[in-house]
Order: C-alpha cells, then structure tokens, then sequence
C-alpha cells in the first residue's frame, strides 16, 4: 500500500498536464509485456513495421516490464514542456541516476547487455538514449499525436468538471480502481509496495495517459511533486469504429441534420478544434465555426478552452444520434 499524507498545500498544489514523453514510457512498456494489451493492438499492428530502424533493444533494457520505471525518465516526462525539453532532460541526466535507476528496475537481474553498455559510455549513453527515444517518438507516436492529445485534453475537461462539482475528494477517488482518500491521505492499493509519505507541500501531479491503461503509476521524489501517471477516459473510442471513419457524413444524420452538420458530428468523437475540423472536411473556417454554433445552441456540441485554442466535442444527445444513425 503507498499512502501519502497531503496538506492544504499539497492541495492547492494538484495540478493535471499530460505529457508527450509519459505517452513514449508508457507504450514502451506495454511492449515490453508480455502481450500489448488488446485494445492498444490496432496501435501496434499500425506502428510495427516501422520499428526497424529503432533500438529496441536499448529501450527494453532501460524500459523492462516490471515493478518500477526508471526515475530519471519520470523526472523528464512531468517537466510541462514538449517532447524538445522533456528529450533534452534525458539527454542532460546525472549519469550515476541512470546507473542506479537501471538497476533498481532490473532488481535482483543481471543487466542485459544493452543497459551495461549504456552505463559504461556516460554522458554519451545519455545523449544516445534521448535520440533513440526520439526516434521511438517519430515512429511510434508523433503520426498519431493528434487523436492522442484530443483523448488526453478531453479528459483534462472531464476532471476540471469534477473538481468543479465534486471537490478533490471525487476528483481523486475517481482517478483508479487503485485509488481512493481517507481524511488527509491518499491511498493507492500496491500491494507490493510499502511507502507511507508526507507531500510536505511538494504538491501532486496528475498525468492522464492514454497508453497506461489500464495501469496506474507512483513516482515520488525528493524535492518535486509526487506524480500519478493514470489511464484516461475515453481510450477506446482511440482506435475504434469513430477514429477510423471521422468525416464520412451518414445520409440517414445528414437528412435529419444537412450534410455538413452530420459531418461535423462525425468527426467530433474526439475533441477538436475549429482549425482541424475545417482541414478534415475542407471546409472553411468561418462555415464550420457557424455550423458549431448552430450545433451547440441545438445541445449536440459542447466547447471549452485550452490553452489558446477552443475545444468541441459532441454531447451524449449527439452521441446516441450517431450511433442510431449507423
């Protein structure tokens, strides 16, 4: 069990943000395992071939299928920035920290070839891992980072409205089966781990990742905030039926709802912004954005904001028109 005790700091300190570098360590260690899990397959029957020109080895070796994950790549994966800073952290860790976070995650294990030849070539080691890690990235996730994102920052909002609602407590309890909160502690159900910690004010980060489903993952190091890396909602309309046929309009919808309306619908599985959506259907931005309009004041679509830019997605109205109409 790992129970950490959080103070009014620690609370006011919960932040969420997902993260390009979380989403390579945690596709990374699905295939490590055993078998991917089966709703990431279609992921994977996607991206294979195109691992050929990666060294995989060197990233089983850093990435094995265990109890822990190397903590110099945690570190890296919830610094806010984009996959450029988070790669050039990799590139930058003290090599005695890869050393000792190579071997805590082997344990007992001797190190495979590939890790022992990392450790001993230093600073360099570091440097090489990062570029293998980004051209893992190149292959594996950056083709589909779009829909990635758009499950990730559609999660984003879905807790912001708990938070809202409900309070940290719901937020939290809400996050896992493994978690749940009991007066000024969170728990979380490891069984094969024994931590009972103060935050002391350090806060918490909460990481959605669409390839951690359906696992959760604890980091919690001196000096920074304790980070939950845990699977988001909404995974498997990732790879599925809406994924794969956005923007093909229906004629039983696009009767009821004119052809460019059903279409918008269509594609708003996934949130999306009113750019994407009029580069999808080639449409102009000005008629998809009164198309939105038309669609949210009906109750179909719903919008908020991120970042700079104004998210839709359809509503659960929508979503039953849909699926009625297929």
């Amino acid at each position: 069990m790992i129970q950490l005790r959080m103070g009014v700091a620690d609370v006011a300190r919960t932040r969420f943000g997902y993260s390009p570098l979380a989403e390579v360590v945690q596709s990374l260690y699905q295939l490590s395992s055993p078998r991917v899990a089966a709703l990431h397959r279609p992921w994977w029957e996607a991206t294979r071939g195109g691992l050929g020109g990666v060294d995989m080895p060197l990233l089983r070796a850093v990435l094995p299928a265990g109890a822990f994950v190397a903590d110099f790549l945690f570190a890296a994966a919830s610094h806010p920035g984009g996959i450029d800073e988070q790669l050039r952290l990799v590139a930058e860790a003290d090599v005695a920290a890869i050393r000792a976070d190579v071997e805590a995650v082997w344990g007992r294990e001797p190190l495979p070839g590939p890790a022992r030849e990392l450790i001993a070539e230093g600073s360099a080691g570091a440097r090489r891992l990062a570029e293998v890690l980004r051209r893992y990235w190149t292959v594996a996730i950056e083709p589909h980072w779009p829909r990635l994102r758009a499950v990730l920052e559609d999660d984003l909002a879905y807790r912001a409205a708990q938070l809202t609602t409900g309070g940290v407590d719901a937020l939290l309890s809400d996050l896992h089966p493994e978690v749940s909160v009991r007066g000024d502690v969170l728990r979380i159900d490891k069984p094969r781990h024994t931590v009972d910690h103060d935050l002391a004010g350090d806060g918490l980060r909460l990481v959605p990742s669409v390839f951690a489903w359906p696992r959760l993952m604890v980091d919690k190091a001196p000096g920074r905030a304790a980070t939950l890396v845990y699977a988001c909602r909404g995974v498997g309309r990732l790879w599925g039926r809406d994924a794969d046929n956005a923007g093909c309009d229906d004629g039983a919808l696009g009767a009821l709802l004119g052809q460019s309306r059903a279409a918008i619908l269509d594609c708003l599985a996934l949130p999306k912004s009113t750019t994407e959506l009029a580069g999808e259907l080639g449409q102009s931005p000005p008629s998809v954005s009164f198309h939105l309009s038309v669609l949210r004041r009906s109750g179909l679509v719903t919008s908020w904001r991120s970042g700079r830019r104004v998210l839709y997605r359809r509503t659960h109205l929508a979503d039953e028109l849909v699926a009625a109409s297929d």
